[in-house]
């Protein structure tokens, strides 16, 4: 069982890390999903490894048995917003970690617009501008489930508006140019 104050990596290197097509691909994900390191895309990649690992027992197991607990994975999938409905096992086959990359809370502030890169959508989900109902969410990683999705809310940041500018009077007399009231001389400071 182990010592619960040593828990077990959530993901394992990969055994050919020098290969250029793997590095490119890595380096791609990273890159556009906005990732801090190859950990997150190697806990990724383990994830959608025991999903698929699942289906694959399911898909190997008797008749009544993988209409019992498919329907459990599927479920499970549906609520994740990984699958949609009406999907069959077979399907779940085809998930890839861009799939799962896709539901992450940094990615969906991203494409929701409320960012214009997915390092700023990072940064306002560090800094704690974004909730979720009445959660404020301050985990890149967070896998936003389907009903979830619509509940998202921009609190700070760039996507807060901003309170609109009064209404200039209509067919106002023209006057001189005054300077702004905001702004004042500097004395200069006595020694």
């Amino acid at each position: 069982m182990g010592d619960p104050k040593k828990p077990r990596k959530s993901f394992s290197r990969p055994k050919n890390p020098w290969r250029s097509e793997q590095l490119a691909q890595e380096l791609y994900l990273v890159g556009t999903y906005g990732l801090r390191n190859k950990r997150e895309l190697w806990k990724t990649q383990g994830e959608l490894s025991n999903i698929r690992k699942q289906a694959r027992h399911l898909l190997a197991a008797t008749a009544e048995v993988r209409a019992k607990d498919g329907k459990k994975l599927l479920d499970s999938l549906l609520r994740r917003g990984l699958v949609s409905e009406g999907v069959i096992l077979d399907d779940v086959l085809n998930l890839s970690v861009e799939d799962l990359l896709g539901r992450r809370l940094q990615t969906l502030i991203y494409k929701k617009g409320a960012a214009v890169s997915p390092l700023q959508a990072r940064q306002l989900i560090v800094h704690g501008h974004i909730k979720i109902g009445k959660r404020i969410i301050d985990i890149p990683g967070y896998h936003v489930t389907a009903s979830e999705e619509g509940t998202l809310q921009v609190t700070g940041g760039i996507g807060t508006p901003k309170p609109a500018a009064p209404a200039a009077p209509a067919a106002a007399a023209p006057t001189a140019p005054q300077a702004p009231a905001t702004e004042q001389p500097v004395a200069p400071a006595a020694a």
